[in-house]
């Protein structure tokens, strides 16, 4: 027991070095980020928690539950660098708790340890869980419910698990709709109860069981009475507009009808093969191993491999789909990967694959170090170009790939190949430390818009008045005063003609910051003041003495540069 302490302890600490190092040292970061951050400032300072807003227009794409989290942390800790990434480490805290004790449960403590590892140690669990997107609460919400139907399933009855399942399930719905899945753990259950498989019982005559969906719709309440409260009550058409679309377009037509990241169905098979490193390539060896366990009826193993099953079934129908979509099936997977893992540690084909892709892909960081500090330039200029980094930030970053590359190398040498599973943990754990301490400050001004709005600010002075069009939410954020905006969704064109009108109300205090295909043939160039590069995106002032004629006329060519350039109006995620 005092060994499996040490070794627990151990766990901790390096979950929280690999998950945890970084925070606090940059912005957010695009896509989803910034909007996220910007609609939960906007909560803090209007005070309106109910209905988010994205500049001047409501934001319906996604129940604010994230937004709520990090305006509650921004309002403990007094800084948004800490607060908008706290949600995610925190929820893969958890994640990592619930799979660690639902393996030593079902299994015993090493199991649960292994389980841990083998979820912290996948790819996408720590790029997600270092990212403020929704995605790592969804997984935090469907692995509590699991984790609570579960515990009632296979080692109840446990009524306030059971509930609790439901309940988590239902914050995962006002998390995303998505957290609904979590139930479909309830169509393998009742496989393994009408089949007799042993360790399982559903207790479904007891009268407590059908408490789960009141459960599951009290938490759903919690938002939506509110909210419908609200909107019948204001009788505003802006707030029926919002129920519409975010119990409607939002989650049913979305999935039904995709409009955005189309892909082909079998599109997640190669995600899990290259985001779920290194613990999916263990997958040759478990998928004989979980056949013979389900022959021997054990619903320990159908439960979690069937609940993934049906996960990756339901994302794999609508063409739209995005790499973090089954993210929540990994936990699982893990939790039934665990008990085959010291066994499969031990053979020398397994531990001979893990060595071969570990030195695959420590030789490609190597090569591409090396390649950006002593082959051609042309990269290195594309990279300043397109993302507007200096020299200095690509060659220190050329170093960091580089030191990643050469430590997986050392550690196989040292460790040797039957090792090759430990030579993972010392290269996962570099690459994550030296992502978050240089890759977070190295990269932060060019993709979080920080330098682009700070320069902006100076250039107009502090008594100047700032508008954005075209803009993105990081400019909003990161802005140096508060700022007008014309709408996001709306039209460039409708709203650089608006902003326009504004600007010509005080032509010498008002500046524009448009992004570079709204500077039309009526804005004269030599005038105008680039800011510089972020997201791949060139940003310029515009003064009213730059307009040449207002209002401004848009040739053909100015209205195809336009459109190119705004693409659909809709591009959540």
């Amino acid at each position: 027991m005092r060994g499996h302490g040490s070794r627990l302890w151990l766990f901790w600490v390096m979950a929280l070095l690999i998950l945890g190092v970084g925070l606090g040292l940059r912005d957010p970061w695009p896509s989803d980020e910034p909007r996220f951050a910007l609609v939960a400032k906007q909560m803090v300072e209007s005070g309106n928690w109910w209905f988010p807003h994205r500049g001047s227009e409501l934001y319906s794409d996604k129940p604010p539950m994230l937004m709520w989290w990090q305006a509650t942390l921004y309002t403990l800790l007094g800084n948004w660098r800490l607060a908008f990434l706290l949600p995610s480490l925190l929820a893969a805290l958890v994640t990592l708790g619930c799979v660690y004790d639902l393996g030593r449960r079902l299994w015993n403590r090493r199991i649960g340890l292994y389980a841990a590892w083998a979820l912290l140690l996948a790819v996408q669990f720590v790029f997600q869980s270092k990212k403020a997107q929704i995605d790592p609460l969804v997984m935090m919400f469907i692995t509590l419910a699991n984790y609570g139907l579960l515990r009632h399933l296979l080692l109840g009855p446990a009524w306030r698990w059971w509930w609790l399942g439901w309940f988590a399930a239902g914050l995962g719905v006002i998390t995303k709709g998505v957290g609904v899945l979590a139930l479909l753990m309830l169509v393998p259950a009742l496989i393994a109860a009408r089949g007799r498989w042993r360790g399982l019982r559903l207790h479904a005559r007891d009268g407590r069981f059908w408490l789960g969906p009141v459960f599951f719709l009290l938490a759903i309440a919690l938002w939506l009475v509110p909210v419908m409260v609200q909107a019948l009550a204001t009788g505003l058409p802006e707030y029926r507009a919002y129920l519409d679309d975010i119990l409607l377009r939002q989650t049913a037509k979305r999935y039904s009808q995709s409009w955005d990241h189309h892909q082909p169905w079998w599109y997640f098979l190669g995600t899990m093969a290259t985001m779920w490193l290194p613990t999916l390539l263990l997958l040759p060896w478990a998928l004989p191993a979980w056949r013979r366990r389900l022959r021997r009826r054990d619903p320990r193993y159908l439960l979690p491999l069937l609940w993934w099953v049906l996960l990756l079934v339901f994302f794999s129908i609508p063409n739209g789909k995005r790499d973090v979509y089954i993210l929540p099936a990994l936990p699982m997977v893990c939790l039934a990967l665990a008990p085959l893992i010291p066994g499969l540690l031990r053979r020398r084909d397994v531990q001979a694959l893990l060595a071969a892709v570990c030195a695959l892909l420590c030789v490609a960081l190597v090569t591409a170090g090396l390649s950006i500090l002593l082959g051609e330039p042309r990269f290195e200029a594309r990279l300043m170009a397109q993302r507007g980094v200096g020299s200095g930030e690509v060659e220190a970053l050329a170093w960091s790939v580089l030191a990643m590359g050469s430590s997986g190398l050392v550690g196989l040498l040292w460790l040797g190949w039957r090792a090759a599973h430990k030579a993972w943990v010392l290269l996962l754990t570099v690459i994550w430390v030296l992502y978050g301490l240089l890759g977070y400050p190295l990269l932060n001004d060019s993709s979080s818009a920080r330098g682009v709005m700070t320069r902006a600010g100076q250039l107009v002075g502090p008594d100047a008045e700032l508008a954005l069009v075209g803009w993105k939410e990081q400019n909003m954020l990161m802005a140096d005063r508060p700022v007008r905006d014309f709408g996001f969704k709306r039209d460039w064109l409708l709203q650089l003609d608006d902003a326009l009108q504004w600007q010509q109300q005080k032509p010498g205090q008002r500046w524009l910051l448009v992004q570079q295909p709204l500077l039309l043939s009526c804005i004269d160039r030599d005038r105008a003041v680039p800011v510089g590069t972020a997201n791949r995106r060139g940003w310029w002032l515009v003064p009213a003495a730059a307009v040449r004629q207002q209002p401004c006329p848009v040739t053909a060519a100015d209205q195809q540069q336009v459109r190119q350039a705004q693409g659909p109006a809709d591009d959540e995620s």
